[in-house]
């Protein structure tokens, strides 16, 4: 028996990194997973790794910032499976410079793809989920959401909105049945925080500092985050609802002078 047997659950941002790991765990534990991503292709191939395995997913297109885009790509994903009862709000970028330094666009564009996906992918599936009498939300915020970062903005501001969307999702959905969670992630070994070292004018020194602001020793690795999720859409967090959940190896646990 999975933790997710049958479910079915839909994650945005699924081609790569946290998106893919959470939709191949997803699969591990029962559900049956619908990969968005905007990339259709990078979609397909964790589809397809999770078919080759044995389970059932399927792929589409999505861009997450556009309203009529999320609407069609969620009714794609219920009439693939007859409903949806999880959604994994993943889908992010990092775009780094102080708030002074930031582009007006790189602003807009970090907050639409990640915070402005949540409201619009949440919005979009609650009557649905009202239908179906619940649902579960989670999302990826950040300790970037608790913490301020140097040079990072927009990426903070962002996260801790989904956070607080997060909240308020909980409380508005409480009712009917509709809970929403977030995870907040230290620093993940992913193809976003290669790039984000990359930006660092010392990328091998920033990557070395970043591992010893972990107690535990190491970067995440994107399975830590996603099982992280399934707990979160499991019916083991049942009473669970608002809450945002810190997987960091202990980074936001106290000065750490290792």
């Amino acid at each position: 028996m999975g933790r997710l047997d049958g479910k079915v659950a839909l994650v945005t941002g699924g081609g790569s990194g946290i998106g893919r790991q959470t939709s191949v765990r997803f699969a591990e534990e029962g559900a049956r997973v619908v990969v968005a991503d905007l990339r259709g292709d990078t979609a397909e191939e964790t589809a397809a790794e999770i078919r080759a395995a044995g389970a059932d997913a399927t792929a589409c297109a999505m861009d997450v910032t556009r309203g009529a885009d999320v609407a069609a790509g969620v009714q794609a994903a219920i009439d693939a499976f007859g409903g949806v009862d999880v959604v994994v709000n993943n889908a992010g970028i990092t775009i780094t410079g102080a708030a002074h330094d930031l582009t007006e666009d790189d602003w807009d564009r970090e907050l639409a793809i990640n915070l402005k996906s949540v409201y619009l992918v949440s919005k979009a599936l609650w009557p649905h989920f009202l239908e179906r009498g619940g649902g579960s939300i989670v999302s990826t915020a950040s300790i970037a959401g608790l913490w301020a970062i140097p040079d990072d903005a927009a990426y903070c501001a962002s996260k801790a909105g989904v956070i607080m969307l997060t909240k308020c999702l909980a409380l508005d959905g409480a009712k009917a049945g509709i809970r929403a969670n977030c995870v907040c992630p230290g620093f993940i070994q992913t193809p976003m925080i290669d790039g984000y070292f990359a930006d660092q004018p010392d990328p091998a020194a920033s990557r070395e500092f970043a591992v010893g602001l972990h107690p535990l020793g190491r970067l995440g690795e994107p399975r830590d985050i996603a099982d992280g999720f399934v707990y979160l859409a499991s019916d083991d967090a049942r009473w669970v609802t608002g809450t945002a959940l810190t997987v960091d190896g202990g980074l936001t646990a106290g000065i750490w002078g290792g």
